[in-house]
C-alpha cells in the first residue's frame, strides 16, 4: 500500500463512520414503524407489531431481515407523497428450535398492511428463497387486502403469491398465521397453505365482508360472526388452530414446526424420548368399554399410547367425530387418525372425511408415518349426507389413504363395519400392518342389522319373532364376528393385548422406517372433489 493510499483511506474513514451511523439510525427508524401513535393503536387492539411478532416466532436474536429499505414506485391518489420504507411487509429468515425458517409479516401500521407491487415483490422474494433453501415458510397475516390505489398491479401480486404457494405445496411446510383482517382474494393464500392459525377477536377471513353480505342477501352479521377464528375453527374448517392471544398462538406455531421436516426430502426430526418404548398400556382396558354401543373419549386412548401423553390435535373443534393429531412415539413424529365414539358414535360423515383426508395427505407429503385407530360403525346415513355428496367426500379419504406411501399401521379397537372399515386404512387398501384388540368386531354391519336383513322373512313368520331374532343375531356374531375371524383370513396381522399397544406400534414403526414405495409414473392423480 502506498502513502497516497494511506492518506485516501484516512480521509474516507470519517465519512464511512458517518454513513454507518446514518444507516443504524435509518434501520432503527424502519423498525419502529411510521410513528409512535401507529404503534400505540396496534397495541391497543391487543396486537403486536410485525417485528415483535417475528422476534416472538424465531429463536432469540436469529431473525435476519432483508429488503427493509424497499419503497413503492407508484403515483397517483397521493401515493407519490407517501413512500415509507418496507412498504408494509417485513421479510427475512431465522431459526426455530435451531432450524432455518423463512417468514413474512404484514405491518398494519403501513398502508394497513395492504399489498402493492413492491410489497408483493418482497413476498415473492422470500417465498422463492424458502423453496430454494428447502425450509418452512410462515406468513403472519394482518393486512387489508389489495392496495386499491395501485389497481390491477396489486391483484397481479396476489397471483404471484398463489402460484408460488401451489408450486411449494407438498415441498416445504407452509403455515399461515392470521393475526388481523384478511378479505377478498387475499384469503386464498392461507387456504392454499398447509396449516392455518387464527387469533380470536382480531383475525377475520372472508371473501365478501358483512356489508356486502347484507346488501346482497339482507343478512346481518358481524365481522367475527362471518369470518372470525371460532367460525372457521368450528363451522367452515378453514382454521386448524384458534387462540385467545398472539404469543400463545406463535408458541404453538413453533411447536408445530418442531414436528415437521424442513422439506419433503427429509424425515421429520426425532427428539429424545423420556417415555419408555416398552411401557405397558394396561389402563386401556379400563378406558375402552367392551360393549360396542358405549361411548368413550378416544383422546384418552391417544394420551395413554403416545410419548408423555402429549398430542397436538389438528382441527380440534371441527368434525369432532374424527380426531387427527400429531404425536411422538419413541421420539419420532407420527400422525394419528382416530374415530371418536364420544361424538356421533364415531361415524364418518362429509366433514370428518374431508378433515381426515387432508390430514392423511399432509402427513404423507412430509414423510410422517400414519397410525389409524379404528372404532367406526359406518358412514352417517341421511338425505342431507347423500345429497351433499358423501360419496364424493368419503372417496377423498379413500383416495388419500390409497395414495399415501408413508408407513401405515391400522389398529381396530372395537367395531369396524362396512365401507367405513375399508376406508379407515384397512389392509385391503394398503396398510402395511393391521392389528386388532380381542374386542374387535369386523363385519359388513352389526350383528343386529345383519340378522334383520338375512333372516327377515324367517323372523317375520315366526311365532316368537324376538326369540328367533336373538338366536340369529348370536349365530351371526359367533360365525362371522368373533375376534379372530379377520386374523384367520389374513386381513389382520395379529390380535394384540391392549397392554402391549404402545410397544407393538413403536416396534412396527421402527421396522417400517426404511420403507420404499414404488410410485407409478404419472403427472398427478385426479383427486375426488
Amino acid at each position: 500500500m502506498t502513502i497516497l493510499d494511506d492518506l485516501t483511506l484516512a480521509s474516507a474513514a470519517p465519512s464511512l463512520r458517518r454513513a454507518a451511523t446514518e444507516l443504524r439510525r435509518l434501520k432503527e427508524e424502519v423498525g419502529r414503524g411510521p410513528d409512535a401513535d401507529a404503534t400505540r393503536r396496534q397495541h391497543a387492539k391487543n396486537k403486536l407489531t410485525a417485528h415483535e411478532r417475528l422476534h416472538t416466532l424465531f429463536d432469540e436474536g436469529t431473525f435476519t431481515e432483508i429488503e427493509p429499505l424497499r419503497r413503492h414506485r407508484a403515483s397517483g391518489f397521493g401515493l407519490e407523497d407517501h413512500k415509507p420504507h418496507g412498504d408494509g411487509v417485513v421479510i427475512g429468515w431465522g431459526t426455530v428450535h435451531g432450524r432455518t425458517v423463512f417468514a413474512y409479516a404484514h405491518d398494519f401500521r403501513v398502508f394497513a398492511g395492504a399489498l402493492g407491487e413492491a410489497h408483493a415483490a418482497k413476498v415473492h422474494k422470500i417465498m422463492d428463497l424458502a423453496e430454494s433453501a428447502g425450509a418452512p415458510l410462515v406468513s403472519l397475516n394482518d393486512g387489508a387486502g389489495a392496495r386499491i390505489q395501485e389497481g390491477v398491479t396489486a391483484l397481479a401480486g396476489y397471483g404471484g403469491i398463489f402460484r408460488r404457494t401451489v408450486a411449494a405445496s407438498g415441498v416445504i411446510p407452509q403455515i399461515s398465521v392470521m393475526l388481523g383482517p384478511c378479505a377478498g382474494g387475499a384469503a386464498y393464500a392461507p387456504a392454499l397453505s398447509d396449516f392455518v392459525f387464527m387469533v380470536r377477536g382480531t383475525a377475520q377471513m372472508f371473501i365478501t365482508g358483512p356489508d356486502v353480505v347484507q346488501a346482497v342477501t339482507g343478512q346481518q352479521i358481524t365481522h367475527n360472526g362471518l369470518g372470525g377464528a371460532d367460525t372457521h375453527a368450528t363451522s367452515s374448517g378453514v382454521c386448524h388452530f384458534a387462540y385467545d392471544e398472539e404469543t400463545e398462538c406463535l408458541d404453538d406455531v413453533r411447536f408445530l414446526i418442531s414436528l415437521l421436516p424442513s422439506n419433503n426430502r427429509e424425515m421429520p426430526p426425532p427428539a429424545p424420548a423420556n417415555d419408555r418404548a416398552d411401557r405397558r398400556t394396561d389402563t386401556l382396558t379400563d378406558l375402552v368399554p367392551a360393549d360396542p354401543g358405549r361411548s368413550y373419549d378416544i383422546r384418552a386412548v391417544i394420551e395413554e399410547i403416545v410419548d408423555d401423553g402429549e398430542y397436538f390435535e389438528v382441527h380440534e373443534a371441527w368434525a369432532r367425530n374424527v380426531v387427527c393429531a400429531l404425536v411422538r412415539l419413541d421420539g419420532h413424529p407420527v400422525g394419528i387418525v382416530a374415530n371418536q365414539p364420544a361424538v356421533l358414535a364415531g361415524v364418518l360423515d362429509i366433514h370428518a372425511s374431508q378433515k381426515a383426508a387432508r390430514f392423511v395427505s399432509t402427513c404423507d407429503a412430509f414423510n410422517i408415518p400414519l397410525v389409524t385407530l379404528v372404532d367406526v360403525p359406518g358412514f352417517l346415513p341421511g338425505v342431507d349426507q347423500e345429497h351433499n355428496g358423501i360419496i364424493r367426500h368419503g372417496a377423498k379419504l379413500l383416495y388419500a389413504y390409497c395414495n399415501a406411501t408413508v408407513p401405515r399401521i391400522s389398529l381396530v379397537l372395537r367395531k369396524a363395519y362396512g365401507g367405513a372399515y375399508i376406508v379407515m386404512d384397512s389392509r385391503s387398501i394398503g396398510a402395511d400392518l393391521s392389528f386388532a384388540w380381542p374386542t374387535n368386531e369386523i363385519a359388513v354391519m352389526g350383528a343386529e342389522g345383519a340378522a334383520n336383513v338375512i333372516f327377515r322373512r324367517e323372523i317375520n313368520a315366526a311365532e316368537a319373532p324376538e326369540t328367533v331374532r336373538a338366536r340369529r343375531i348370536e349365530e351371526y356374531r359367533t360365525e362371522l364376528m368373533h375376534p379372530y375371524y379377520a386374523a384367520e383370513r389374513g386381513l389382520v396381522d395379529d390380535v394384540i393385548d391392549p397392554g402391549e399397544t404402545r410397544s407393538v406400534l413403536i416396534r412396527s414403526l421402527a421396522m417400517l422406517r426404511g420403507k420404499k414405495a414404488e410410485v407409478p409414473a404419472r403427472k398427478h392423480g385426479n383427486v375426488p372433489t
